[in-house]
């Protein structure tokens, strides 16, 4: 049961969080910050000028799936060159391609031998892994290696991997307007939300806070309205898997739509309780599933409601919309690439304070981790 009186307490939520778990969360814009100094010290601007026959991007445990997803979501149908994610080095890759891998896990075996395989190749790879183990030692000296210099409990690096994607397309001059090199804007933009989500800040001024109230003891539905929206509901969905034990349905709102059965739950939602029902009355000792909520999750410039008339054929008036254009107006350059890694990052923090708040978070916590076999 989530203890709502523990989010507006936060001496009890510093020291419920002995593993600074919020702290890592809250180190978003600074991770990006890093990982573009970082990229920087590796020398990724030489790629400038040159078009690879396609980018390449790794999945694997952790983040990177997610990163890969809002990557490609950014760069869209205009990007000049195909991009390819995958969850092991594909056998064609070869001089004229360039590869990024990112991962939290210095012993990934098998991305160790995708990386070796892919410097045989005469790939140019891109790392985003910590400097010491098989993973980094595959490819020394021969690599572009981005270290992990902010440590963070395990799902919380999404900002470091995306934002080494970011440099690298943006090296390869393959978004139509230029990126920042330093990623300024996408860093400030996570500093002012780490701020806006400080544990200090009462729910009703902390958008992690109103977000985890919400989400308490409901099967979220993320739904995005626009391909960097969905690709931030999937990272969502893992995130309140990872952080707080909560099952979450992501897919594009379009999609969704079609799964008959979760829109017959949000109709039968949206007509309200029976107010007479009894929790406590079971007669048939079976549990009822807690009830769906949906978030409309929105990064680009249109109405999100009217996307969703379009692309589902109704609308949803009891649905929760994030559209955080109150934070990054409309018109601003890369809008969508800001209001994705805010979102990102809200849903993180939001997912931390479910955790600590259902005690789902213990002490001690370390985040997920892979199992040794």
């Amino acid at each position: 049961m989530l203890d709502d009186i523990l989010l507006a307490d936060p001496r009890a939520l510093t020291a419920l969080d002995t593993s600074g778990v919020l702290r890592g969360a809250a180190t978003a814009g600074a991770q990006v910050r890093s990982a573009a100094q970082g990229a920087a010290d590796a020398r990724i601007s030489d790629l400038a000028g040159s078009r690879p026959r396609a980018l390449v991007l790794l999945r694997r445990p952790g983040t990177s799936g997610a990163a890969a997803g809002l990557l490609t979501a950014a760069l869209g149908p205009t990007c000049p060159v195909p991009v390819v994610v995958a969850d092991t080095v594909p056998g064609w890759v070869g001089p004229l391609d360039v590869v990024i891998a990112h991962t939290a896990d210095a012993d990934d075996a098998d991305l160790a031998d995708g990386v070796a395989f892919a410097v045989r190749r005469g790939a140019e790879v891109v790392l985003s892994a910590p400097a010491d183990g098989p993973v980094a030692s595959a490819g020394a000296g021969r690599v572009r290696l981005v270290e992990q210099r902010i440590p963070v409990p395990p799902g919380l690096d999404l900002p470091r991997a995306l934002a080494v994607g970011l440099v690298v397309a943006g090296a390869l001059e393959l978004f139509t307007t230029p990126l920042h090199p330093a990623l300024d804007p996408l860093a400030d933009q996570l500093d002012a939300e780490a701020e806006r989500n400080q544990p200090g800040h009462e729910p009703f001024m902390n958008p992690a806070k109103s977000l985890a109230l919400r989400l308490a003891e409901h099967t979220p539905l993320l739904w995005g309205t626009d391909p960097l929206g969905t690709a931030v509901a999937a990272h969502a969905a893992a995130a309140l898997a990872t952080h707080a034990g909560v099952v979450a349905h992501a897919d594009n709102v379009g999609r969704a739509a079609t799964a008959s059965g979760l829109v017959r739950s949000l109709d039968r939602a949206a007509t309200g309780a029976d107010v007479f029902h009894d929790p406590f009355d079971d007669p048939d000792g079976t549990t009822e599933a807690p009830p769906v909520r949906l978030v409309l999750l929105a990064t680009g410039e249109d109405d999100p409601a009217q996307v969703t008339l379009r692309l589902a054929g109704r609308q949803w008036p009891s649905a929760d919309v994030v559209h955080p254009v109150d934070e990054v107006a409309r018109g601003v350059a890369h809008a969508g690439v800001l209001r994705a890694g805010l979102l990102a990052s809200r849903f993180d923090v939001a997912a931390v304070y479910l955790g600590l708040a259902t005690r789902t978070i213990e002490p001690g916590y370390r985040g997920a981790r892979r199992e040794e076999s």
